[in-house]
Order: C-alpha cells, then structure tokens, then sequence
C-alpha cells in the first residue's frame, strides 16, 4: 500500500508543478519618473544585487534612489532609450552604457566607487560614439564574433535608416570607445538575434525582415537581407525552437496595437522565403514591446516575460489608456501557452525587462521601469 501510495505522489507530482507557478508577485517600488530602461548588477561591491534606471541607481538593503546622470523629458519621453551594466573601463568597478531615442550619441557612465556613489556624486559621463542616427527605438548588446565581448546595436524606428552594429575598440589614448560596422540599409520597428535559418551562423531580425550572417563572419561583409516579412515588431523579439522541432521559431508581438504570438516555422518555400504558422499566444492587452526569457517557477526552463508598456505613444496606442499588464507564459512541447500573472493593474513595462535573484532567496526576480516608475517585482516562489 506504501508503494502504491510513494507511487501515486510521484505521478501527481507534475501536476503539483503547474498548479504552483507563482503569480501576482510583490511590488517594490522605487521611484518615479518616466524612464523606461533599467539593469541589474552590483554597484557597491557589497555582494549584493542593486538596480539601475536612468537617472538613479538604486541600493539593495534601503533601496533610496542615488544619483547616476541627468536628462531632459522631450514630449512624453526621457533622453534614454535604455541601460546596460558593464564594467567598461576594466576596473572591476560597474558602469552603465546608455542611449537616447532622439540623439545619435552614446556615452558610458564611469561608477566612481565607494563612498563616492553612496554619497550622491554624478557618474562621470564619457562619449563612446555619436552616430548621428536619431530614430533610435531601442537598443540589445549581443556578443556577434563570439570573442566575448558584446556589441551595441540600436533598432531604428525609420525603416530607411541603416542598421549598424558597433564594436567596443580603444581611442588613440587607450580610452574605450564604439566603432560602427554597418550591417545593412534596411530596418523598421523591430529588432532580435538569432539563427532563424538553422545555418549555425547568426542572424539579425528587423521590422522589414532579417540579416543572414555572412559565411565569413559577422564583419567580413555587409549582411544579406530578406524582406520575409514587414510589421511593427517588439524590441526584443525572440529566436528559439518553441515546440522542439529541431526549427527555430520566433516569439513577436505588435509592438503599438494589440497581440503575442509563437511564430512557429514551417519551412522555405520554393523561393527560400521562411514561413511561419503564426499563433497567438494572447490578445487580451496591448503594446507588449519588449519580451524576456527566464525561469520564473523554478522547473529548468524559460518562461516568456512581457506586458503592457506603460504610455507607449503618450497613450494614443490601441488599447493605450488600458489598466497595466505584466504577465509571464509557460508552454509545453507542443507549442501551447499557458499565461500567469505578475501585476495586474499597477505595473506595466517600459523597454527592458531585466531578471536575477535580487533579494537572494532562490527564485529569480524582476526589474522593470516604464512611464509608471521603476519597481521590482519579488517572485513568491520561495516564500
């Protein structure tokens, strides 16, 4: 009878898994303004995860907003279109990498150290590059070459404007800067990494379309382009094999209007076009602009993190003045979706969602900041 019983608990146990998938997690807020990036990482060396967000960063333990670098609003918007921690200079010391919708510059932002930075000194701005692009949607880093070491590319919104790639390199005085490699002429709102054609090479998907990644490698020649598509895509959208079929898929969503969607490939046809059998994964809440992978409930796999951007378009957006949406979705290996809520009428997003195990009980947590300020929303799987 102990056997059949031990025997019962084990094929429960499955079961037992999906039913406890954490939601509506715990809000912690931090503060508000309008910026809409935001990273994670350990500011003060104390061994501890702090959060960054445009014009503050903030310390884990009291989490009181401390002075990085200032910016002006322009029309609903802030002068930073997102955050990127990095020790720039190699000092073991963690800087921010930061760009701008509307200005082609990007500049890093030197942590001067303790005490300095517990004392609310400015971070030193340097200028990495000016690319005189000012269409600036968004901006990922992803390592191209595999040396290490990441790339800043910016989407641009203007499907006319190149897209570039750039490389960290170092100045005439040894001083880090960006040098531009210009992928291709062709962009559009949208912007992913990744080997959507199986080739083993990556590959660099737009709003027009994608860049297959040349045979000679990232900077041997400009990309070849394949205009497989045209919408309004998120920045991120993601590249993985969705239903385990040896096939990369692609997890996008309408970036300004409503619906989420498992593009799911189904092949070439005869004239080498990818298609895609597109299925909504949810159209319940709009403007879903940046999507984000991470195991949220604990069981070795990624969830799909988005939700609803806060203010997107100063509200003008279908569905724009909408309640807040943060949402996570499990799926099985047929493809099917399941949602969970994180925040349902308090927190949406901005253009990045970042994840790490902030409070360091086990489960993995979430920063987001948008036009709703900037929060953390702690995960209750371990509580």
């Amino acid at each position: 009878m102990r056997s059949l019983f031990s025997l019962f608990l084990l094929l429960a146990l499955p079961c037992l898994a999906l039913a406890e998938a954490p939601e509506n997690f715990t809000v912690k807020v931090l503060g508000f303004d309008a910026n809409e990036g935001c990273d994670i990482a350990d500011f003060d060396g104390d061994g501890k995860l702090d959060v960054i967000a445009g014009r503050n960063w903030y310390r884990n333990g009291d989490w009181l907003p401390r002075p990085v670098r200032l910016f002006e609003d322009a029309n609903g918007y802030v002068h930073s279109n997102g955050d990127f921690a990095r020790d720039v200079n190699g000092d073991g010391k963690i800087d921010v990498v930061a760009g701008d919708f509307f200005q082609g510059k990007v500049n890093w932002y030197e942590n001067p150290g303790s005490p300095a930075n517990l004392q609310g000194y400015l971070w030193k701005e340097h200028n990495l590059i000016d690319t005189k692009l000012t269409t600036n949607e968004a901006t990922i880093m992803v390592d191209l070459d595999g040396d290490g070491v990441e790339e800043w590319i910016t989407n641009q919104w203007n499907p006319k404007n190149p897209l570039i790639a750039c490389r960290f390199t170092k100045n005439d005085k040894g001083e880090p800067q960006l040098t531009s490699f210009k992928i291709g002429g062709r962009n559009g709102h949208g912007i992913g990494v990744g080997d959507i054609n199986n080739d083993g090479r990556t590959d660099i998907l737009v709003g027009q379309g994608w860049y297959e990644g040349p045979e000679g490698g990232p900077w041997s020649s400009e990309w070849t382009f394949h205009a497989d598509w045209n919408e309004h895509l998120p920045c991120p959208m993601l590249v993985l094999d969705v239903n385990g079929d040896g096939k990369n898929d692609i997890l996008a969503s309408k970036a300004h209007g409503f619906g989420l969607w498992a593009w799911l490939a189904t092949g070439t046809d005869k004239e080498g076009k990818l298609n895609f059998d597109k299925q909504i994964i949810d159209d319940t809440f709009s403007q879903a602009h940046a999507l984000h992978l991470a195991d949220l409930d604990g069981d070795g796999k990624d969830d799909l993190i988005t939700g609803k951007r806060v203010r997107a378009h100063n509200g003008n957006d279908p569905g724009g003045k909408e309640p807040p949406v943060l949402n996570y979705y499990t799926w099985d290996s047929s493809g099917k979706f399941t949602s969970h809520i994180i925040n349902r009428g308090d927190v949406g997003i901005g253009l990045q969602i970042r994840t790490a195990d902030i409070d360091g009980d086990g489960d993995i947590d979430i920063a987001v900041a948008g036009k709703d300020g900037t929060q953390i929303l702690f995960n209750p799987l371990k509580d």
